[in-house]
């Protein structure tokens, strides 16, 4: 007989970034069937109305906060309207963050555009860490979960920007999880890798078709053969794997990688 794992989120304060598009509802979807309340922010505050009219079972349990993740004051004052509404933040789940310039090599990649993609993929998930640890250390729990990319594990032709943006993260984490550990917080990433959805049919396979002269089935048929599984990953991939890392099912983790990409970053 199996066994059933108790993950221990119902009834905590999750905060959500980049709830509203691409993987973000998937996660927030996860979130709210574990039970766990969940403040979800971003600038766009119509996509986050719509989570909670998408989902009236769980709109009482969705609280949606304006903020723009690359300017700190306002993820200080987020935070701070979070805990004012529910009394502490248990979880931070970093999901905002952008693509960046996509099929351009290095000496083509204009430095506006590098210079913000690296403010929104690593500024922004620093913002809201140095946002919610003070609180975290005074309680002596907390789990961080950033949402990175393979592409911050293993390099990547015509996703530089991206790419440096998403392994720069991996040192803001493992860095903060050294030093958070020892107040009981738990700092992780989850990785994935191509992840189909919206963005990823609209902004990422078009450049990448483009430059290489191929169709964009072809192109999304030559990423699915060079994962083990041989599949695109699903949103609901990438949130299962945040519900674990926010889970009291994983308080011995901290620090790691977890690539969700059917094997390839770790292969």
């Amino acid at each position: 007989m199996g066994l059933r794992m108790e993950i221990g989120l119902v009834d905590k304060v999750v905060i959500i970034t980049g709830a509203g598009k691409g993987m973000g509802p998937a996660i927030t979807n996860a979130f709210c069937k574990e039970g766990s309340f969940v403040a979800v922010l971003g600038r766009d505050l119509s996509a986050l109305e719509k989570l909670r009219e998408d989902n009236p079972e769980y709109a009482e349990r969705i609280s949606t906060f304006s903020c723009d993740v690359t300017d700190a004051a306002q993820c200080d004052a987020a935070v701070a309207a979070v805990v004012a509404a529910h009394g502490q933040v248990d979880v931070l789940v970093n999901v905002a963050g952008g693509t960046g310039p996509v099929g351009l090599p290095a000496w083509e990649t204009t430095p506006e555009a590098f210079d913000e993609i690296v403010r929104l993929n690593m500024a922004g998930c620093f913002h809201m860490m140095r946002a919610v640890l003070p609180a975290m250390i005074a309680r002596r729990y907390g789990k961080i979960v950033n949402v990175g990319g393979t592409f911050g594990m293993h390099g990547r032709a015509g996703r530089m920007a991206y790419s440096a943006s998403k392994w720069g993260l991996r040192g803001i984490t493992k860095s903060t999880a050294i030093e958070a550990g020892p107040h009981n917080i738990n700092v992780n990433i989850v990785a994935p890798g191509m992840v189909d959805g919206p963005r990823f049919r609209t902004k990422v396979m078009p450049g990448m078709a483009a430059a290489r002269g191929l169709s964009e089935d072809e192109v999304i048929a030559e990423h699915a053969a060079e994962y083990a599984l041989r599949r695109i990953s699903q949103a609901e991939d990438v949130a299962n794997a945040c519900l674990f890392l926010a889970s009291d099912a994983s308080r011995q983790i901290t620090g790691v990688d977890l690539p969700v990409d059917g094997g390839w970053a770790s292969l």
